[in-house]
């Protein structure tokens, strides 16, 4: 008589996880491709505050202002994507892109978030696999002898 073992807790986990990672993932797949290819509307980003936060040993800032579209529409409160304490000064204009994000906009070379989001979709792919893998491997009946 073969007898079934339940699944790992650990497989549970992991498989959760996974599905996680993906579910907080999979939805920023378009908008990642679309800051890497700067692929949006083109306009003008006008620099009119420094936004810091400080970390322990470190700070990280960025430009907010608004974005004008050639059209004449403008959007306040958005943040140049990139931008730093060095980058700009206030009231500095610059190219820009408006991917459709809410509260960012790109410079025209596009971005390099899309490499983070790959990795979180491998990740949580890699997770979900695996747990795949350690059920069928552990559900399995084991052969009479």
């Amino acid at each position: 008589m073969s007898r079934r073992r339940g699944l790992p807790f650990s497989s549970v986990v992991t498989a959760l996880a996974g599905f996680v990672l993906l579910w907080f993932t999979v939805p920023g797949i378009g908008p990642a491709v679309r800051a890497a290819r700067a692929d949006g509307v083109s306009g003008v980003f006008t620099a009119t505050e420094l936004v810091c936060v400080q970390h322990p040993g470190h700070e990280s800032c960025t430009w907010t202002g608004a974005f004008s579209a050639p059209s004449g529409a403008v959007r306040d409160r958005v943040s140049l994507y990139g931008s730093d304490r060095e980058t700009m000064l206030a009231g500095q204009t610059t190219p820009a892109v408006d991917i459709g994000r809410t509260y960012w906009v790109y410079g025209p070379g596009g971005s390099n978030e899309w490499v983070f989001t790959g990795l979180l979709l491998l990740l949580g792919a890699g997770l979900l696999a695996f747990s795949a893998y350690a059920a069928r491997v552990v559900v399995r009946p084991r052969a009479r002898t």
